[in-house]
């Protein structure tokens, strides 16, 4: 059997990160021979063995090629030591009739440093899991000692069934069987003293600085601070000076605002001044002398240039150390390589993208969670989540859903009959009348540290009633606040108010914008449904059918309607893709386009291997599921989303997007023309925007937040040339403007090949206020501008008519 030498890792629910490599020989036998000394380990049968003999033992086992040891660790630390064997070529194949597709298994169990419920159980999971992804093997094989009934149920736990008791030399064992589905069967119940991993953490504090480890700490302060002298030199908030060049790089030093610390690196300086950092060049200096790289330290050392002060600079300083914290968490996890992830389903790759959006360099502040909501809570820890629910008093309350979807229809969907029935016997058990309530779900979080406290009058006063739980599991996306339904894929999303500060916002829902919400859907929907070209091209909207929101009296009476205090209980329902989908279809979030994974591999050159598409043609068929729709819609319709990569999924075909599913609508799209009537649910949608400023939507969301990295990752990673990407972008563009000429003025007027066009920085926009970046209802004028980008595809501009003419008649 061709036993694996690659290291095995798997994150199980409530009990945290595993991962399994060969043991090594002899370094790791110091180790094994303390386990061995542990009375636990009498059934082992190696007490007495030296460290010669134990390293004579395992160097046969491994050698002979019919075995072969491995040391397993929970949270980076040993916790298990496995052995997988050829039961034909063992003694213990001489008692039982060996099937093609066996393979036996011992396990040893570390003593432990703190007892931790449910582990051994875990232990034996991973290991089933690991053994079953080994070519070949169809049925695991053990026979521990008779007496040993603790493994015996541990056993019995993943599905092995007892099938005869032997009398070996050494001992009376049970022999036992765990066939492929055996291990199936077993693994649809759940461990039977779940717990979560932020409540494990709480028994064991030290797990929350397991990711901050030198090697992992090291490895995202360098990558963070590549970003951000990246992004502050593209937004001109510093200016590299060049010292050097060669072989297509150049070098560049960067003095900051304190005089004693400079930075050296070297770049590669691309199209929409794009800077390619190399990471191991990159070099921080104090007083000529090496200093550790720090990007904390950065941001205080450039604070003046960066326009930060007072509480605004406290607030980002804690927005980085949460964004390299999280970074820390993501670079030490058992993260899937970019080979695996071509063939990942939807939900592992929402939960394996470790970016964030591409241009904040804050990108993951979560000002709010602790270090247990981390892993309760953030999306790329991928744990099930129960919703919370509470009754909210129907008074106080708006409701608002698409049309053909009422009040107990959502709640048909959203939870299951007994969940309805239990809620129901809650309140009459309160005496109160449960139609005089809707149900509302909430975030956990926001439970806990925001309602149960702020909301202590309604809940006083019984407007508010808490009916607990509902069983359903969701998984977090990567918009935080955002769950989808794990049980029941093809449910609606459910987006809750989130009270932490992510990204220049406090993340809450307003009750006003959840009234409104599902009409500005259906316009949405049905001007996009009946636009024939918008049809062939695919791209539709997943709709945000219900909101619901409630208003808290003194909050509303005494507050400003923009405070977040009046946005902290709504919750959204939004179409799930999966109901869309044809056979052999699966979707993805373009997110996934930037995607590298832990070894620095992008994502994006392994789908197009895998399509078998020439590069060109795979990125032809992109442009036309993203690109095209989004021009339509602004030429045609003056409507703008904001289309950045987690807002928008990719319906995959064989590895080729066939078309795009447009989401987050309500807050995010807006229609720059305010001479349009619209009805008065969905007046809030007009934006009155400068004249100048209408096709920054275009040139910014798309070129310079999105394919400005697109370009990046396939000029390094895919062989590609920077010019060829961007001469496929103008191709695409082109062909639109062909299809459709009766717009001719438009693409005039709103030129998407002039010679360049304004820099809109959305750092600047967060380093000036990292609470309220901009105001939705008017989101040009806090936009912040630093010159001029050259435009990448002006140099493919289509040639004017009149010279088209002449060359057709030279022809």
């Amino acid at each position: 059997m061709d036993y694996p030498s690659d290291p095995f890792r798997e994150t199980l629910d409530g009990l945290g990160r595993f991962h399994l490599r060969p043991l090594q020989v002899p370094q790791d036998l110091p180790l094994i021979q303390g386990w061995l000394d542990a009375p636990r380990a009498h059934y082992w049968g190696m007490q007495s063995m030296t460290l010669a003999q134990l390293e004579r033992h395992y160097r046969e086992l491994n050698e002979g090629g019919k075995a072969r040891a491995y040391l397993g660790f929970h949270e980076g630390q040993p916790a298990f030591l496995m052995e997988c064997y050829d039961p034909a070529a063992d003694p213990i194949g001489r008692h039982y009739q060996v099937e093609p597709g066996d393979c036996g298994m011992h396990i040893l169990l570390a003593p432990p440093a703190r007892p931790i419920s449910g582990f051994s159980r875990g232990v034996f999971r991973f290991m089933m899991n690991f053994l079953f992804r080994i070519p070949g093997v169809q049925r695991v094989v053990v026979e521990p000692d008779s007496r040993n009934q603790a493994v015996h149920a541990l056993n019995r736990h993943v599905g092995f069934v007892h099938a005869d008791t032997l009398t070996l030399p050494e001992k009376t064992a049970h022999l036992s069987f765990c066939t492929r589905a055996d291990f199936a069967a077993a693994m649809e119940a759940p461990l039977e003293t779940p717990q979560p991993l932020s409540r494990l953490m709480a028994s064991t504090p030290h797990m929350a600085a397991t990711p901050f480890e030198p090697p992992h700490w090291e490895a995202v302060n360098r990558q963070l601070l590549c970003k951000a002298l990246a992004e502050f030199a593209h937004e001109r908030l510093i200016a590299p000076e060049q010292t050097g060049s060669g072989k297509g790089w150049g070098y560049y030093r960067v003095n900051t605002d304190d005089p004693a610390v400079t930075y050296h690196f070297r770049a590669r300086l691309m199209q929409l001044d794009h800077w390619h950092i190399d990471p191991d060049s990159l070099q921080r200096e104090r007083n000529g002398q090496p200093a550790a790289p720090d990007a904390l330290a950065l941001v205080t050392e450039l604070a003046p240039s960066l326009g930060l002060a007072g509480d605004t600079l406290a607030t980002y300083m804690e927005e980085i150390s949460s964004t390299l914290a999280a970074a820390a968490w993501k670079h030490s996890r058992t993260g899937l390589d970019a080979d695996t992830l071509v063939e990942a389903d939807f939900q592992t790759l929402e939960r394996a993208m470790s970016e964030g959006h591409p241009c904040f360099v804050a990108n993951s502040g979560r000002i709010g969670f602790d270090a247990m909501d981390y892993q309760a809570y953030a999306p790329e820890t991928g744990a099930a989540v129960q919703l919370v629910w509470l009754a909210v008093w129907r008074e106080d309350s708006c409701f608002a859903s698409s049309e053909g979807l009422d009040y107990e229809r959502l709640m048909a969907l959203s939870l299951d009959r007994d969940s309805r029935a239990r809620f129901h016997t809650i309140l009459r058990e309160k005496g109160l009348d449960p139609a005089r309530y809707y149900f509302m779900p909430v975030h956990p979080w926001q439970w806990f540290n925001r309602l149960a406290s702020l909301f202590a009058t309604d809940l006083g006063r019984q407007r508010l009633v808490c009916l607990g739980y509902a069983p359903e599991r969701y998984q977090a996306q990567q918009s935080i606040r955002t769950f989808f339904n794990r049980d029941r894929p093809e449910a609606p999303y459910i987006k809750t108010a989130l009270s932490v500060i992510n990204m220049g916002f406090m993340r809450g829902l307003s009750p006003d914008y959840m009234s409104t919400t599902p009409a500005i859907n259906d316009f949405l929907h049905d001007l996009i449904d009946q636009d024939p070209y918008l049809a062939r091209t695919g791209f539709s909207l997943l709709r945000e059918v219900a909101g619901m929101g409630y208003r808290q009296s003194h909050y509303e009476q005494a507050l400003d309607k923009h405070s977040p205090q009046r946005k902290m209980l709504s919750a959204l329902w939004r179409e799930s893709p999966m109901p869309t989908l044809s056979p052999g279809q699966k979707p993805m979030t373009m997110a996934a386009l930037l995607h590298r994974d832990p070894q620095g591999q992008a994502l994006l050159p392994r789908l197009i291997s895998a399509s078998g598409l020439a590069p060109e043609e795979w990125l032809e068929r992109y442009l036309h599921c993203y690109l095209t729709p989004l021009l339509h819609c602004f030429y045609a319709h003056d409507l703008v989303f904001m289309p950045h990569g987690e807002n928008l999924i990719l319906v995959m075909e064989g590895h080729v997007p066939v078309r795009a599913l447009m989401k987050d609508i309500g807050e995010e799209a807006a229609i720059m023309n305010t001479d349009l009537v619209l009805g008065e649910k969905v007046q809030r949608l007009t934006v009155a925007v400068p004249e100048e400023l209408k096709v920054l939507s275009l040139f910014t969301d798309l070129f310079d937040c999105f394919f400005r990295f697109m370009a990046d990752i396939l000029v390094q990673q895919g062989g590609w040339s920077e010019q060829g990407f961007w001469r496929s972008v103008a191709d695409c563009v082109k062909a639109y403007q062909a299809d459709q000429p009766q717009l001719a003025e438009k693409f005039r007027r709103y030129d998407l090949f002039a010679p360049s066009f304004t820099l809109s920085c959305l750092n600047r926009l967060q380093l000036a206020n990292s609470r309220q970046m901009i105001d939705l209802a008017d989101p040009s004028k806090n936009l912040q501008f630093a010159g001029h980008l050259k435009n990448p595809i002006a140099a493919f501009a289509p040639a004017p008519q009149a010279e088209a003419v002449i060359e057709d008649g030279d022809g």
